[in-house]
């Protein structure tokens, strides 16, 4: 079986910046208390980094160094999943109904789900397919 590759992490870089810019406000709540009272700026920064990643993956000559960035910023975000969970589980203690309890599970389970896509950045980075490549010369 063929592992993962970086295609994956296009599509959800693509998906999840577009997402950070269009509907900020429903990532601001899982902003770390740390970076209070900067949690607009910290989704839009974010979005832009993800969608930044996004094609830098996509391109052959970029790919090595937005393998690098994709697994930072992957390892980056991994307190706003922490906050998220701990916001989940909050709620669920307030009202544990069947739809809060669904989301409380799926951000658990989202958490270790992180390593394997910081792993498919790293490999991008470590990979010959990532090499950078000389761009098309000029004809004279």
């Amino acid at each position: 079986m063929r592992r993962p590759n970086h295609w994956l992490l296009v599509a959800l870089f693509g998906g999840s910046g577009t997402l950070h810019l269009v509907r900020p406000q429903i990532f601001e709540p899982i902003i770390p208390p740390a970076l209070s009272p900067y949690e607009r700026e910290t989704v839009v920064g974010s979005g832009i980094a993800e969608l930044t990643c996004a094609a830098g993956l996509a391109l052959p000559w970029t790919r090595r160094l937005a393998g690098l960035a994709s697994a930072g910023l992957l390892v980056g975000v991994l307190p706003s999943n922490v906050q998220m969970s701990l916001m989940w589980a909050r709620r669920l203690q307030r009202r544990p109904d069947p739809a809060t309890a669904a989301m409380f599970a799926a951000t658990v389970v989202r958490v270790p789900l992180q390593w394997p896509l910081v792993m498919i950045g790293w490999r991008a980075f470590r990979s010959r397919d990532g090499a950078p490549v000389a761009r098309p010369r000029r004809l004279r």
